[in-house]
């Protein structure tokens, strides 16, 4: 994968692409990625507005996108039924999905169903929203992939069970660590019983951007209401960061190049893994811990009400 960019993207005519997050940053330059080679993109976004705005920055520069901006709240589990709801009204088939909205080390705060905010939107959102897409993705004609978005970040967190929606004992980035690290969790675990069940034509994938510029590292200081912060982070972006669109690259990657089997980790293989092309990672040994990924699959369960059937689709 040397040197990898989406001008190695194969064409996708005739493929629909969920991506979470699509107005800005990541999921905007992957929205862009796919509509380019001629996807269908459905651009799932907690604001339809925002969402809107993307898809008309889009069209400006790929004409002929073809693009379906649609409302999800990641931080409401109503919300997510409702859209997996819409789509199924819509398509008869999902070929890619990309789970790539998320939040990151900002204050305490609680979604509608009263997880923190981070593990909420960042993992359960996302558990809950590839349960209720897993048909269409199995209707796929020919290979589907679903791929989480995960972060450096994950060799900081750890999954605390007794208390994991950090109420006892908050802190910002152990939180977010905590997210990615079930991301990572998530999608290996996802990956196994795909494989356990036989559904060897859909395939479960994660990968991490390194550092890219986007809006996603300003929302913690803001919330804080912290000009300096904020100063500081654009000042950090501009020195160290890579854009966005480099950013998108290993999430590109994983969503399409021929190569990729599943249940791998793919980032940029540059200085510190920060920025540069695209490559296969390790992730770190908490994220592999099997053990760990069932428990957490089972509260996760619990916690959204939702099943995956892999038996009767």
């Amino acid at each position: 994968m040397t040197g990898w960019t989406i001008e190695d993207m194969p064409p996708l005519t005739d493929r629909t692409v969920v991506v979470t997050g699509a107005n800005s940053g990541l999921g905007l330059e992957g929205s862009k990625a796919f509509a380019r080679r001629g996807a269908t993109v459905v651009m799932a976004c907690r604001s339809v507005e925002r969402g809107e705005s993307a898809a008309t920055e889009i069209c400006e520069a790929v004409p002929n996108a073809t693009l379906d901006v649609r409302e999800c709240d990641l931080a409401d589990l109503s919300n997510v039924a409702s859209f997996a709801e819409g789509l199924h009204e819509d398509y008869d088939a999902v070929d890619i999905l990309c789970n790539n909205a998320g939040v990151m080390a900002i204050p305490r705060s609680e979604t509608a169903d009263g997880f923190e905010t981070q593990f909420g939107v960042n993992h359960l959102g996302h558990f809950a929203l590839t349960g209720h897409l897993l048909d269409l993705l199995r209707a796929s004609d020919g290979e589907s992939r679903i791929v989480t978005q995960s972060s450096g970040a994950h060799e900081m967190g750890e999954i605390d069970f007794d208390d994991l929606q950090r109420e006892r004992s908050y802190g910002k980035w152990s939180a977010y660590g905590q997210s990615k690290l079930a991301n990572l969790l998530f999608a290996y675990e996802l990956q196994r019983r795909l494989g356990n069940h036989g559904w060897d034509d859909v395939i479960s994938v994660a990968c991490h951007p390194g550092y890219a510029d986007t809006d996603l590292q300003f929302r913690g200081p803001r919330e804080m209401g912290s000009t300096l912060r904020t100063a500081a982070m654009g000042i950090a972006n501009a020195v160290f960061a890579q854009s966005a669109a480099r950013g998108a690259l290993p999430m590109l990657y994983a969503a399409t190049a021929e190569d990729v089997i599943g249940g791998e980790y793919i980032g940029p293989g540059g200085l510190f893994d920060m920025r540069g092309a695209p490559e296969f990672q390790q992730s770190n040994d908490a994220s592999r811990d099997e053990e760990t990924a069932e428990r957490l699959w089972e509260v996760s369960t619990d916690l959204t009400g939702v099943e995956y059937d892999f038996e009767s689709i």
